[in-house]
């Protein structure tokens, strides 16, 4: 059995704060917001909140793009608010997980201001400049969000790399001062008493940087980034050297945003990890192609989505451990992305619950997700704020795709999805707000899906949510339900999903049904205790069982 940590048996919910809970009137989220919902997290069953950034930034990329590490931006409260947070959390129990974005900041960072009026200064070796004597880019490497990764220095033949938008200047990590400034600045809210950090985009960090004109890999005539900077040879110096300095000391969960390949694993989130646990995407984008492209969705089959989710929970199982998910702030609603339209419903939805709860890993609930929040599709492309979502759609247009489609296409993975604001009631801005007009539109399906009306309903989303987490957080099946290792469990049903983990002497069986007809499953001796299950029905093992529609059930045995 794995050794027992904190951070293994926590349940996490994530929030992004622009859309949490407005608590004064100006439609926008904010810290004392959360502070206001902190009972309603803790009776939902999660023990570690991960706030997406709230710190000092212009907003070009939801706050990503920061302009000061040190101090909270005016929207979300103060730098008071922000230790209440902290502090109050605390006397629930919940711990809080703050962003760390350190490959690159805002371009209105003072280091970079100072980077760019002073070539010579110490602060230009921060970042990536290259000067060309044609005034052409250094080379022609697409950023993630489409577009030239080099943006020239007005007036200038000088040009900074940037991965992300132009706005986020890439930082130089070969740079040991600016190595040391990251480091006192994660001690600093360390020290402060946060539990740890979720870290942003950290495999980028080392660049291998070659100049010239790549083969494109595009109809822009640019060529993937990450090609050049994902998972570089080296990485692995910086990322031992932060985890020294800043986590290892103060026993951190730190959950890194990081596509590692599964030679690498090991040395990410193995026992002497530079991590606790990883993200893992296989089977979150199984929807996107390799290169990124949301407007050429990929179809999957659930024997494909299976496929993924088992790999995953192979490959992680054998180096250390993982964080499983289906939403984040850069995802779209689960229920759209894996659930034919006909087939949202209860039973959908809560099946897709139990599927990622009783996986191997620890759980991350994103805000919304557990009283099964829709896509909401706007009504042009100027209505999204997401800065990718118009990426995409220029690149769509770009290949040739009519207007319209385009639109759809994007409009379905645009990560303003995931962004719209929680719908707490049925009253104005579904209780997000008191504004006249919230910064983002609330989604009008907030009269039938909210928590208010889903807490009075002892068979809702929610509290099936609740029960989840109730029993991962302690009982009669917690330790098998965190601890137990992970064995693929072979069906004939193509569309059922079923495993089973493994703890000593008990096992639990655990079977999914993603389908909209019945299906039949073999069920082995032993097996007769219903642990739980989104259809009310009775159970006995009588060595098969036949699922309903969208079903999930989770069976129990000891073996003493």
């Amino acid at each position: 059995m794995d050794k027992m940590t904190w951070w293994k048996e926590a349940v996490v919910y994530q929030i992004y704060p622009k859309s949490f809970q407005d608590s004064n009137g100006d439609g926008i989220g904010d810290l004392r917001g959360i502070i206001n919902r902190l009972a309603y997290i803790k009776e939902l069953g999660a023990n570690v909140i991960w706030l997406c950034p709230v710190y000092m930034s212009p907003m070009d990329d939801g706050g990503y793009d920061i302009s000061d590490y040190y101090h909270i931006h005016p929207m979300f409260g103060t730098d008071a608010d922000m230790d209440e947070l902290i502090e109050k959390a605390g006397e629930m129990g919940i711990k809080i997980l703050m962003d760390l974005v350190v490959n690159h900041t805002s371009d209105e960072h003072e280091w970079f201001q100072e980077a760019l009026q002073n070539p010579k200064s110490k602060y230009a070796d921060y970042y990536i400049f290259k000067e060309t004597k044609d005034g052409n880019p250094p080379n022609n490497w697409r950023s993630y969000f489409g577009g030239p990764a080099w943006e020239r220095v007005e007036g200038t033949n000088r040009f900074y790399l940037h991965a992300f938008s132009r706005k986020q200047p890439d930082l130089n990590w070969e740079n040991r001062e600016l190595r040391e400034e990251i480091y006192r600045m994660v001690n600093y809210w360390l020290d402060k008493g946060l539990g740890g950090f979720r870290i942003d985009a950290i495999c980028n960090i080392k660049k291998r940087m070659e100049y010239g004109f790549f083969q494109p890999d595009g109809e822009d005539g640019l060529r993937y980034i990450g090609d050049f900077i994902l998972n570089q040879p080296g990485i692995e110096e910086f990322l031992y050297e932060l985890n020294e300095r800043t986590f290892r000391p103060h026993n951190s969960m730190t959950v890194a945003e990081a596509n590692v390949p599964e030679e690498l694993l090991e040395q990410f989130i193995g026992e002497k990890g530079f991590f606790t646990m990883v993200f893992d995407f296989s089977y979150a984008d199984i929807d996107v192609p390799d290169t990124g492209e949301w407007f050429r969705p990929r179809h999957f089959t659930v024997s494909e989505l299976r496929k993924n989710i088992f790999n995953s929970q192979k490959m992680v199982q054998e180096k250390g451990w993982g964080a499983v998910y289906l939403e984040n702030h850069d995802q779209n609603r689960s229920v759209n992305k894996y659930l034919p339209k006909e087939d949202i419903h209860y039973y959908s939805k809560t099946m897709l619950g139990s599927l990622f709860f009783f996986l191997r890993g620890t759980p991350f609930i994103y805000q919304g997700q557990e009283i099964g929040m829709e896509n909401m599709t706007l009504e042009s492309i100027a209505d999204y704020d997401d800065i990718a979502t118009h990426g995409q759609y220029e690149r769509a247009l770009k290949a040739g795709i009519r207007e319209e489609e385009a639109f759809a296409i994007v409009a379905k993975r645009s990560r303003d999805n995931n962004r719209t604001p929680m719908q707490w009631d049925e009253g104005k801005n579904a209780g997000f707000s008191d504004a006249k007009s919230t910064w983002m539109k609330v989604n009008p399906d907030y009269k039938r899906i909210s928590v208010a009306r889903q807490e009075k309903d002892g068979e809702s989303v929610l509290n099936f949510y609740r029960k989840l987490a109730g029993l991962r957080r302690g009982g009669k099946y917690a330790s098998v339900m965190t601890y137990g290792v992970f064995l693929p469990y072979e069906v004939e049903e193509a569309s059922v999903i079923a495993w089973q983990r493994i703890a000593d002497t008990e096992r639990l069986l655990v079977i999914h049904n993603f389908q909209n007809r019945e299906g039949v499953v073999k069920i082995p001796e032993g097996y007769d205790e219903k642990v739980i299950g989104n259809y009310k029905s009775e159970y006995f093992n009588t060595g098969s069982y036949r699922l309903k529609p969208y079903e999930s059930i989770v069976l129990y045995k000891t073996t003493e």
